[in-house]
């Protein structure tokens, strides 16, 4: 039994590791603290009889030290706006029968599309032209198969193409050029872990991208979405509730891959990085733009894929909840128009008084100083982001004799970024900021 003042319980046993990649994965950081961490006891006890949620106790012990792995995904779906913690066991039931429902609809419509959908099976090549013509080529139906999964083939060994029709629909054919990146990408996403030796995990994770490409027709599918679609397959079981998480979560990030010829989705936040760094650190800032990197460009992966490259898994994990939990507001879940729209039908929903204490401490600090910018309040990324680049500061001032060399030295940060320290030193330079951001208004 874990006692407080320990040095905490290693988590990796949750996050296995094949053993033939231990050597090229980061360690794992985060500890399951007692005191600290938000436990299976005191998440259960966070619950009224009805259902209802202490939120402002949940959010106080993740900010402290994080989620106990056993329980992440259901309190994910708390902190990602899935529920509100004002709804009761029985709304919540409601709420996640219609959507279950929704994404069977919806798959069933990918599916009769495309076969491969929920097949079990993962598309490597392309399996159309951009002239919606279905592709012959025997040796890419070969790589569109799994040869363990029983896909259906001729005589010749061949996989029989499920038509030899035209598609016309550009809207579809769209959709259908995208399914093999996604299953290429698949393929290369946190392959380390034991968990995705299972092929259903790995076609689970193919199925809600491929869902989601086809219902964000705006966005679609691009690099990087699954890197943060893969830990909603880890946590929750269900495939459903697994892409309502994601859904939730590429609310928050979608604008981040909407890029044209002229601009870059992460622009906005670039932007927010390149004032953030000039007013806090100057000096860093003149010499970043002296080498050509004033754009700041070298930090969008870290925004793309919220520094899954820089951490092990579970650190990642543990920074992503402490993120959300530090810019939670209760308005999230009644904020997106479909479940708001949903939840006023549900018999007896009552939204409920929200107090202070119900947002995280960087929204707090945010309302505290009127810190909302046109485009919406900066997110906690954009500051996280600088605090790798502060603590980097003199490192950077010293070595970087270029771009290259600004690239090199932040590169050399991954697995050995403390999620931990990074979200403290982001709320030191958030207030900072804010300060100063105040001073020159008086």
């Amino acid at each position: 039994m874990m006692r407080r003042g320990s040095s905490g319980e290693a988590a990796d046993s949750f996050y296995q590791v094949r053993p033939d990649c231990r050597q090229n994965v980061p360690n794992t950081k985060f500890k399951i603290m007692a005191g600290k961490t938000l436990s299976v006891r005191k998440w259960h006890a966070a619950f009224t009889r009805e259902g209802c949620l202490d939120i402002a106790s949940v959010l106080s012990r993740i900010q402290r030290g994080g989620v106990h792995p056993a329980i992440r995904g259901e309190v994910w779906e708390f902190l990602l706006g899935c529920y509100d913690p004002g709804s009761t066991f029985d709304e919540r039931d409601q709420i996640r029968h219609r959507r279950r429902m929704q994404y069977a609809r919806w798959k069933e419509e990918c599916r009769e599309m495309d076969s491969h959908v929920g097949s079990c099976k993962i598309i490597t090549a392309p399996i159309i032209t951009e002239d919606g013509f279905p592709v012959k080529d025997p040796l890419v139906l070969l790589e569109a198969a799994s040869e363990d999964q029983g896909a259906s083939t001729s005589s010749s060994g061949v996989e029989v193409s499920d038509s030899q029709n035209r598609v016309m629909d550009k809207k579809i054919i769209d959709w259908k050029l995208t399914l093999h990146q996604i299953g290429l990408d698949v393929l290369r996403t946190d392959r380390s872990m034991i968990f995705y030796e299972n092929k259903e995990n790995l076609s689970k994770l193919w199925d809600i991208l491929a869902v989601y490409a086809w219902i964000d027709k705006e966005i679609g599918y691009c690099q990087g979405m699954s890197d943060l679609c893969s830990p909603m397959i880890v946590l929750l079981n269900d495939e459903a509730d697994a892409f309502w998480c994601f859904e939730r979560l590429m609310r928050r990030l979608r604008g981040n891959f909407r890029c044209t010829q002229q601009s870059v989705g992460v622009e906005n936040q670039l932007q927010h990085l390149a004032s953030i760094i000039q007013v806090l650190d100057p000096k860093l800032h003149d010499h970043l733009e002296t080498l050509g990197g004033g754009d700041y460009l070298f930090a969008f992966r870290m925004f793309m894929v919220l520094f899954r490259r820089e951490l092990s898994f579970g650190d990642s994990l543990y920074l992503w909840e402490m993120m959300w939990a530090l810019e939670y507001y209760p308005g999230i879940f009644s904020n997106h128009d479909e479940t708001e729209a949903a939840t006023h039908k549900i018999e007896g929903f009552k939204p409920k008084v929200k107090s202070i204490r119900q947002f995280g401490k960087y929204e707090r600090e945010n309302m505290k100083n009127g810190a909302n910018a046109d485009d919406g309040p900066v997110p906690i990324s954009v500051f996280l982001v600088a605090s790798v680049l502060k603590e980097n500061s003199s490192k950077l001032l010293q070595e970087a004799g270029g771009i290259d060399d600004v690239i090199r030295i932040l590169n050399n940060v991954n697995g050995n970024l403390d999620a931990k320290r990074a979200c403290a030193v982001a709320l030191k330079l958030h207030k900072k900021y804010l300060k100063k951001l105040q001073g020159k208004k008086t």
